[in-house]
């Protein structure tokens, strides 16, 4: 119960700060939430300690975490400039998913519930997809390597950001790729409804999900105006600034903060050149793996 309140208030005090999640908001100060006091352990910590000692550690730690964090960009920078490749998984990775066989009696069934049908293809393709997403934004690297909270709205932010990029890929390829973008969107959806659900708001669950859904058609079209070859050379950085890192949509700063979002531009404008170098075959199926950010001294 304890967590369920705790991403509840990670979500409160994110959406606060934007403009366009005011509604939500409104509908959240309804729910009562409450403020909960620090753990006992941290409690008698802070009994036990003096200021200065206190202050002193917690300088050092901010000091390591700041070197530990240059390090991680500038060894990211390196990386990103590196020359693009295909993200296409390969044939002897235990990562690929492969479309499952059957013989007999069983594939009869099966064919007669529709397993085989070309939706159904369809959508359990879109799911391999989304789950690609779905791992480079829920592991923690991504946080720890671009100096990010892990709350609702980053993870939103996040989620939305490389939706975009499987997306626009996906679009390359006609109509058929819009349509099955169509179905990674709908999987999508229903995703970030559970994750709200998670989080405890189930009794405005509909408004919640509208409201998000206006904050990732604004994304992606401000995405897709940074990607113009006539656009600004700092735009995508600028837009990054907003969606992702700004609680306040404040301008982005000139300072160390600046490094950490040209570094995401970066990665972003990088990840975006390797899928169009991935395949039809393996986008299509969820074949391909975006670039990891777990050991970037070794990618």
């Amino acid at each position: 119960l304890s967590h369920r309140y705790s991403l509840i208030r990670g979500i409160w005090r994110n959406l606060n700060m934007l403009p366009r999640w005011s509604r939500a908001i409104t509908h959240l100060s309804k729910l009562g939430l409450q403020k909960y006091s620090m753990e006992p352990q941290k409690s008698a910590y802070f009994a036990y300690r003096n200021y200065a000692k206190v202050a002193a550690a917690t300088a050092l730690d901010s000091r390591v975490k700041e070197f530990t964090r240059t390090s991680e960009v500038n060894s990211l920078n390196k990386m990103f400039w590196s020359k693009p490749y295909s993200l296409t998984l390969p044939p002897d990775s235990p990562l690929r998913v492969e479309e499952p066989h059957f013989d007999g009696i069983k594939r009869i069934l099966l064919k007669l519930a529709l397993f085989y049908t070309k939706q159904s293809k369809s959508i359990r393709w879109a799911n391999a997809i989304y789950m690609r997403v779905v791992s480079q934004v829920d592991k923690p690297a991504i946080y720890d390597v671009f100096n990010l909270e892990k709350t609702f709205k980053t993870t939103f932010s996040l989620l939305v950001l490389h939706m975009w990029l499987c997306l626009r890929r996906l679009k390359e390829e006609g109509k058929e790729g819009v349509e099955m973008g169509q179905y990674v969107y709908e999987i999508h959806t229903h995703d970030v409804e559970l994750r709200v659900s998670k989080a405890g708001v189930n009794l405005l669950l509909i408004k919640w999900v509208k409201e998000l859904e206006k904050i990732f058609y604004g994304n992606i079209v401000a995405y897709d105006a940074a990607m113009l070859p006539d656009a600004k050379q700092d735009e995508l950085m600028k837009v990054l600034w907003r969606n992702v890192f700004s609680d306040d949509g404040s301008e982005m700063p000139i300072d160390a903060a600046k490094d950490t979002v040209q570094a995401m531009s970066k990665y972003v404008r990088r990840e975006y050149q390797c899928l169009s170098l991935t395949d039809k075959e393996s986008l299509f199926s969820g074949n391909f793996k975006f670039t990891s950010l777990e050991n970037p001294e070794s990618a």
